[in-house]
């Protein structure tokens, strides 16, 4: 479930615009809506955890732009500086038994805590090497939320993070572009190689399966040609992470992971530009951060794209205070 590709416009990491594209497939619907959170509020780390012994917490140095799953849980998202983080779905996540020594981040924080926190990749990727803040597993629709995380940057730089076995494995470097889900991130990457330009021969696979859309989303974004603009730009991200989505409604007995693509973003985060795009919906909206006020003390701000789907373009001025 859900994709990840990071692309440069002028096809050198860091050079043009910085996109990153990523898909969400689940099981369920996910009533996602998109939230402008400002600076200066501390958050607790454990919300679903009120007696987790050492709760990790923090105040927000950076405004965002994030996607809730069910109202809720950030799993995808923007801060002002540029820094884009994405969660998606990994089975073999293990964050290990928790240690009531080390600071406490459930999941349902992790990908808002990076936001929050850092403007680059390199600050976030040092911070996770050095601190001992370790990850606690969330629920979601009754299911295990285990996930791994990548992080991309204005300068082209990325980084996939994984935790395997109760330990923290970190991809740091701009060559690491493509994300999917099972296996982990050092099987992909020998399961590219088997294929036409990755080093191999075998032909470029059509199935709905992470390692197929692995594949298919490496081999597309490196076909892409250099965009004009940061309208084309964002327009060739579009057609590759929609290449490497699941087909709405599928359900493979082959491949219980397997889950449709219910909606997909694009991040230009050179231009500080947010897209979403429902699979339920014809319609692309997009949040310019610059035009945000993200200072300490405004509200927290909601779009409603459950009840009201057919929003259709610049959306920044639309969203509401949460609550209201």
């Amino acid at each position: 479930m859900c994709s990840r590709l990071l692309w440069s416009s002028k096809l050198r990491p860091g050079d043009g615009n910085v996109l990153v594209g990523r898909s969400m497939d689940w099981f369920a619907e996910t009533g996602t809506v998109l939230a402008v959170r400002p600076r200066g509020v501390t958050r607790k780390s454990a919300p679903n955890f009120p007696h987790d012994p050492k709760p990790f917490e923090w105040v927000s140095t950076y405004g965002s732009v994030v996607a809730l799953m069910h109202g809720e849980a950030v799993v995808d998202g923007v801060n002002e500086s540029g820094l884009q983080v994405s969660g998606l779905y990994l089975s073999v996540s293990d964050y290990g038994t928790r240690d009531p020594e080390r600071p406490g981040l459930e999941l349902f924080s992790a990908i808002q805590c990076l936001l929050d926190r850092f403007a680059t990749v390199e600050e976030a990727v040092k911070d996770i090497e050095t601190q001992r803040v370790q990850l606690i597993e969330m629920r979601i629709d009754g299911k295990p939320g285990t996930g791994h995380i990548a992080l991309a940057d204005p300068t082209g730089d990325s980084a996939i993070i994984e935790f395997l076995k109760g330990r923290t494995t970190v991809h740091h470097g701009d060559k690491y572009t493509v994300m999917t889900n099972e296996p982990e991130y050092d099987a992909q990457l020998v399961n590219l190689g088997k294929y036409e330009g990755f080093g191999g021969v075998q032909p470029l696979p059509g199935g709905v399966a992470p390692t197929d859309r692995f594949v298919r989303a490496a081999y597309y974004s490196k076909q892409l040609p250099a965009a004009s603009d940061a309208q084309e730009a964002a327009a060739y991200v579009f057609s590759v992470i929609r290449n490497a989505s699941a087909p709405f409604g599928i359900v493979d007995e082959l491949h219980p992971n397997v889950s449709p693509t219910r909606w997909r973003t694009v991040t230009d985060c050179t231009e500080r530009r947010y897209f979403f795009e429902s699979t339920r919906s014809p319609n692309v909206v997009w949040v310019e951060l610059s035009q945000l006020d993200l200072a300490e003390g405004r509200p927290e701000l909601i779009l409603d794209l459950v009840n009201e789907p057919d929003r259709v373009g610049n959306v920044t001025g639309e969203f509401v205070a949460s609550g209201s």
